[in-house]
């Protein structure tokens, strides 16, 4: 028999990510090849298992709050078949979570393709051999040709977060309820749910959503703990191609999905995510942005993302645009002073976290943590680890 008479763990720690830091930071998307950035250069992230874990570890060591992984069944083609090569995120979260003492690690599970028994079960698994430490980042949709090869149906937008709703229900009195229980509802039949042992410490793994559109995000506001949106550029220059990113614009963002999370009565954390390249010197760090992301950007891999996810009669306008704010979603380029200070504004903005990529997480991650990090910290938006 299991014992379950570990130490408890408060909600509020597990939400906290077990951290006194204003401004959390993590990993996003380390778990598939090419990680973030579409780019051709041979430096590129191998997503490979070692390189996993011997990230994993140094994240840990080094202090960062959480690993986010990206849940991809199918790559994108192009030369790299970008992110064609990516892990299953339960187990590999469970495996990483083995092998890290601090950091909280998600799953990002897909609503459809995970029946709710199996999946809380998993994510109980994962929970207990990290001692607390497993988050949840539920998707109710995808790409349509990675659910076409799974033989399952995307459903309307209106239907994706029901099916959710259903889903999270279930997912939530199994990892709460003692007693056996029915559900009965549109897309699933329960009976006699029994589902032992519960998650870790008595409390419940902390819950991240990203829905973006009004009912997704009405979902994510009523169910989950952490809300994950979108930063995008506000402007090119198109004679020094420099970027600025919408930190005005982000700053409201944040403020009316706080209040319409106030409205019901909830709190929710803001999260974001952000491409880093920091270099010693601010030109260093514009050039290798400018080789790695637009000189050898897998340009195949690109347009084919963009094209599976087309609105109907996009004008050449509208789709360069998508096409530059696909491969420039929020880039943080610079020295560490520079990197910091956007960090800070990102913060200031009202966000409570960011996921960060870069070109190589092993490489770069080392530079990032022994130069970024301590300037935060003098900022007062982390703590020493």
């Amino acid at each position: 028999m299991i014992d379950e008479s570990e130490e408890r763990l408060e909600q509020r720690e597990r939400l906290a990510m077990g951290t006194r830091n204003k401004l959390k930071l993590g990993l996003f998307s380390a778990n598939a090849s090419n990680g973030r950035i579409p780019t051709l250069v041979p430096e590129r992230w191998s997503g490979n298992w070692r390189d996993n874990l011997a990230l994993a570890q140094m994240s840990d060591d080094a202090g960062l709050d959480f690993l986010l992984p990206l849940g991809r069944w199918k790559g994108y083609g192009g030369v790299t078949d970008h992110q064609g090569a990516s892990f299953e995120t339960i187990t590999w979260a469970t495996g990483l979570l083995a092998a890290t003492k601090r950091i909280t690690i998600f799953g990002t599970v897909h609503v459809p393709l995970f029946h709710p028994v199996i999946a809380a079960k998993q994510m109980v698994t994962a929970d207990w051999v990290g001692s607390g430490r497993f988050g949840l980042n539920l998707v109710c949709g995808s790409n349509v040709d990675e659910f076409d090869m799974l033989g399952i149906d995307l459903k309307a937008q209106a239907e994706k977060y029901e099916q959710g709703q259903e889903w999270l229900d279930a997912i939530k009195r199994m990892w709460t309820e003692e007693e056996d229980f029915d559900l009965h509802g549109r897309y699933y039949h329960l009976s006699n749910v029994r589902s032992k042992p519960k998650p870790y410490g008595g409390s419940r793994p902390i819950i991240m959503n990203a829905g973006a559109s009004p009912t997704g995000k009405a979902f994510a506001l009523r169910n989950c703990d952490a809300y994950f949106t979108g930063v995008r550029l506000e402007s090119i220059d198109p004679s020094t191609g420099k970027f600025t990113p919408a930190i005005e614009a982000a700053t409201e963002h944040v403020r009316a999905i706080r209040s319409q999370a106030g409205g019901i009565g909830r709190e929710v954390g803001v999260f974001t995510r952000a491409e880093i390249v920091c270099r010693p010197s601010a030109r260093e760090a514009e050039e290798y942005y400018h080789y790695a992301v637009d000189e050898q950007a897998d340009w195949g891999a690109i347009d084919h993302r963009l094209a599976r996810n087309a609105p109907p009669d996009e004008s050449a306008e509208a789709f360069q645009r998508r096409r530059r704010d696909h491969i420039h979603a929020f880039p943080i380029i610079g020295t560490p002073d520079d990197v910091a200070r956007e960090l800070a504004r990102v913060s200031a903005a009202g966000f409570d976290g960011l996921a960060l990529g870069f070109v190589n997480y092993l490489a770069e991650l080392p530079y990032f943590r022994d130069e970024v990090l301590p300037r935060l910290e003098r900022m007062g938006l982390r703590t020493t680890p």
